[in-house]
């Protein structure tokens, strides 16, 4: 009887924490700033780009349900914030990155990331989608 107490307990905690840290606000902005200049690229590139790339590496950003809910809308925060330092489609012209270190990030398959392909079966690449989206950037 006692341990029942103890694991009652132990969860009641658990869940406070949890609501209580709903009230942190780092996470919830969710508002995508205006595009400024996307890459010269055909309609082919870009759709691969949107599908694989464009929710952390644009201000075209789709908020997943699960990015309302702390502590995962912090990490997804953070990952959009840093994603767009390193490189952003929607501000072209202020990328930082040169084409090369995109196109062997991409080939060599960092990206798009592990964890986001785990939630995002749709953005894995096919060797063919790596090669159109690279040739389309480099244009």
């Amino acid at each position: 009887m006692k341990i029942a107490k103890i694991l009652g307990l132990i969860v009641l905690i658990g869940l406070v924490l949890f609501a209580l840290i709903q009230l942190v606000p780092y996470g919830r902005s969710h508002k995508n700033p205006p595009v400024v200049q996307e890459p010269n690229w055909d309609a082919q590139t870009r759709a691969i780009a949107k599908k694989a790339c464009f929710d952390c590496h644009s201000n075209e950003t789709v908020w997943p349900w699960y990015s309302n809910i702390a502590p995962i809308s912090w990490l997804v925060q953070h990952d959009v914030e840093e994603g767009r330092s390193k490189m952003n489609f929607s501000d072209w012209g202020n990328r930082g990155r040169p084409i090369e270190e995109i196109a062997s990030e991409v080939q060599e398959g960092g990206m798009p990331p592990g964890q986001y392909k785990l939630m995002h079966p749709a953005a894995k690449l096919t060797e063919a989608e790596k090669q159109t989206l690279i040739q389309g950037l480099g244009k």
